[in-house]
């Protein structure tokens, strides 16, 4: 077309030139409005060829802003850490596999691998776990030969501590970054699972079901009787203490003995004094050594824990605590009349309850009051972190999936575990039990691990335990138990 108008028009300016020079003079008219006609159509030809351009440019324009603003919108779902599980969702891993080992066993394995079979079946990643009672030591066995498995369930996060220091473990932070795990978890989860690496601090791992140990379980029945009111300070508590007494009953049911572990409940109470009286800084220097036993701050935490251990406070007066097995500690609670009132344990206590007993009707619980409003509410937990020892994308897949809710919503319902995640949802719970105890560490400021399972096992599950045992017992003052603990670490 574009080719037919240029030659009409060359025609017609030859024709106006012949008539120009005296040649065909009835030509010249026709030949010029030809000409103006061809110019015009030429002209809007190139208008069109010009505005399509222009229209082309604007699409191509248009275009790259769109795949610009959806790059921009991709990003933060990268940023959240949905890459892999997407990737994974997709159906881009099926027909790998990823090997797990951990503590999980008999039930605690059905309810695991029922956790995760919608994720499989969703997926096509086999998640091949292997659970063992002999974990601590087959962890170290694999590791050392050389055949760790992609993913490690550690229930002691000091274990986990060493084979991050020799490098042993992936850097979750690698493919998840700080920013999404925030979003899932509390802030002072994301300070426990930072450990020291060789080439400094790395994110060890994901943390996932967990047990909740700040609880105060008393007689509910024979509670709402006597017309007692929940404490939610550490004052009101003392004053309840009191109230008791002076109705001629006693407050504490506590026990200590554990066989050759006795004294591990000792330390439990110590754990959640540190958190009410000093700073997680402290709490944290004193779990690696850097904070004595000794020190001003942990002598004060062993000297509040004495006030309320005192004889009127304590069924069996405090000589009891240390002969009474700590899963008989509670049984005195349920009889009528309560022989004590309170006893502080974590939420597994409950399978050691006399049969028959009904949460909400025959017992309930409370969160152990806070003592100094500077250290907000702290809760004392102990739990799992998952670690990653070979990196893969469907490994890092897995991970990604173990930092929501969802991965434990199954085993939620079906009960003996708790999330530590920021997203499930409390309807989830299978048990109001469980659901009481999320709710209030949903309320939490902040979260600390179990510091005797933290620190070197020749103190934490060693001198610790002997030290309470010895000066609850009498056989050592104070001073003398908290200097042969700090005498016991390793150097």
């Amino acid at each position: 077309m574009k080719r037919n108008l240029y030659t009409l028009l060359c025609a017609a300016i030859v024709a106006s030139l012949l008539a120009a020079c005296g040649g065909a003079p009835a030509a010249a008219p026709a030949a010029t409005e030809a000409a103006t006609e061809a110019a015009a159509e030429v002209a809007t030809e190139e208008a069109v060829a010009t505005e399509a351009a222009t229209e082309e440019a604007a699409a191509t324009e248009e275009a790259v802003a769109t795949e610009e603003a959806t790059e921009e919108a991709a990003a933060p779902a990268a940023a959240e850490g949905d890459t892999y599980l997407a990737r994974a969702m997709a159906g881009e891993f099926t027909g790998t596999k990823v090997s797990m080992t951990g503590p999980f066993t008999d039930e605690d394995a059905v309810k695991f691998n029922d956790s995760i079979a919608e994720f499989e079946a969703a997926t096509g990643i086999d998640i091949q776990y292997e659970g063992t009672k002999e974990f601590e030591t087959t962890i170290s066995v694999r590791v050392d030969g050389g055949d760790a498995p992609d993913i490690a369930d550690f229930p002691q996060p000091g274990l986990l501590a060493n084979f991050v220091k020799a490098g042993k473990v992936v850097d979750v932070n690698e493919f998840l970054t700080e920013e999404y795990l925030q979003g899932q978890y509390l802030q002072s989860w994301l300070d426990m699972g930072t450990m020291e690496g060789p080439d400094g601090p790395i994110m060890a791992g994901i943390w996932a079901r967990f047990n909740g140990k700040s609880l105060v379980w008393y007689p509910k029945a024979a509670w709402d009787e006597a017309g007692y009111e929940i404490p939610t300070t550490w004052d009101e508590m003392i004053a309840l203490m009191d109230t008791i007494v002076s109705d001629g009953d006693t407050p504490w049911c506590i026990g200590i003995e554990s066989g050759a572990a006795t004294g591990w409940a000792a330390t439990d109470w110590m754990e959640e004094i540190m958190l009410r009286t000093t700073s997680l800084e402290n709490y944290d220097n004193w779990i690696t050594g850097e904070l004595a036993f000794s020190s001003p701050e942990v002598t004060n935490a062993a000297e509040v824990m004495s006030e309320v251990w005192q004889d009127k406070y304590v069924y069996g007066g405090r000589a009891g605590i240390v002969s009474t097995f700590f899963v008989d500690a509670p049984t005195p609670i349920f009889e009528n009349p309560p022989k004590c009132w309170l006893h502080k344990q974590g939420n597994f206590i409950t399978s050691f309850f006399p049969a028959g007993k009904e949460a909400g009707v025959d017992f309930d619980f409370f969160y152990l009051p806070g003592k100094d409003e500077a250290y907000g509410k702290p809760f004392l937990v102990a739990g799992d972190i998952y670690a990653m020892f070979n990196d893969r994308p469907e490994v890092r897949a897995v991970m990604e999936y173990f930092t929501k809710g969802e991965s434990l919503k199954s085993w939620l319902a079906a009960g003996g575990a708790l999330s530590p995640h920021k997203d499930p949802d409390l309807a989830w719970y299978g048990n109001d039990v469980e659901r009481g105890i999320a709710a209030l560490v949903a309320e939490a400021t902040s979260v600390r691990f179990d510091g005797s399972d933290l620190m070197p096992g020749q103190v934490g599950a060693g001198s610790f335990w002997k030290g309470m045992t010895d000066y609850i017992a009498g056989t050592v003052d104070l001073a003398t138990a908290l200097s042969e603990i700090d005498a016991s670490w390793p150097r």
